[in-house]
């Protein structure tokens, strides 16, 4: 089995987990809300685009409604990795010039993209009136999916800290290196402290066996648990295989190009986990959750 799931509280008292869809406060009966998901990291490298890429696959084979956010405003892959050379992206929604909907594109299974551009240093920092409307605009999108997958930058600029407050769910992925370690729990100190996030899925990429990803897991329980207080949801670990590489430089997704490979199934279990609903009660609907974001950063950035 290549994903292993686990549970470590680190305040003492079990929180439950309800994952599901929501209800936009609008008044009046509407379609579901969608599940948002941020697939952040601490550090680059660490191949968390992949795992956006992968998993929304996935979840789209599963009979899902997915929509995936290139959030790495400055260096998008998520095109590139599926083989995709859309004619517009989030540059030119950020400029005014196109809609959400006019920039989304299909990718594979099925599953929507809204890509960024790359080499666009001024989308590195968006202002509060580019962040609002982006909000009303996505928000505007709830009934067309069933997940959003945020695949944020890399580390804890500002960028990343709006798009995981953003989410419901906050993936967290790392690698076995000890420099992204440190800076997963650095992003999660980040999120803990200034934001009140609390609750964080992990997942380990590239490990040689399965026990490294659990003395990854441990590590950072171990250091929450004395330091914050934050509960680490293990979803598992993704095996290193050289199959990703030459996936990548044929512009497919793994699960697609070599299914049977262990890497695949284990893209395939941490899908299932995370569209299995649990126990915890959601944060609540996008528009609450950037209202909130706001809210926390009164008098920031202009």
């Amino acid at each position: 089995m290549n994903v292993i799931h686990g549970r470590f509280d680190q305040a003492g008292t079990l929180r439950s987990r309800q994952h599901r869809l929501t209800a936009v406060d609008s008044g009046t009966a509407s379609a579901p809300a969608a599940r948002v998901i941020s697939i952040t990291s601490g550090k680059g490298g660490v191949g968390k685009t992949s795992i956006a890429t992968n998993v929304a696959v996935v979840l789209a084979r599963m009979g899902k409604r997915v929509l995936v956010i290139d959030a790495d405003l400055g260096l998008a892959n998520i095109d590139v990795m599926c083989g995709l050379t859309p004619r517009y992206n989030l540059n030119h929604y950020f400029a005014g010039e196109r809609s959400l909907t006019e920039i989304m594109t299909s990718g594979p299974a099925g599953i929507s993209i809204l890509p960024a551009g790359s080499g666009l240093q001024h989308l590195t920092h968006l202002n509060t009136d580019q962040k609002r409307r982006f909000l009303d605009d996505l928000d505007s999108l709830h009934g067309r999916f069933d997940l959003v997958l945020i695949d944020t930058e890399a580390g804890i600029s500002e960028n990343v800290t709006y798009f995981n407050v953003a989410a419901q769910d906050i993936l967290v992925v790392t690698t076995p290196e000890p420099t992204a370690i440190t800076d997963a729990y650095a992003l999660m100190k980040l999120l803990s402290t200034r934001y009140h996030q609390k609750s964080f899925h992990l997942v380990v990429n590239q490990v040689q066996q399965i026990d490294e990803g659990l003395d990854v897991y441990q590590k950072l329980t171990i250091v929450s648990n004395r330091y914050l207080d934050i509960s680490i949801d293990y979803l598992g670990c993704i095996p290193q295989n050289p199959r990703m590489q030459e996936a990548v430089r044929r512009q497919k997704p793994v699960v697609e190009l070599f299914p049977n490979q262990k890497t695949s199934s284990a893209f395939e279990a941490l899908a299932r986990a995370l569209a299995t609903p649990t126990e915890q009660a959601p944060k609540g609907t996008v528009q609450f959750f950037w209202k909130r974001f706001f809210t926390l950063n009164q008098g920031g950035e202009s």
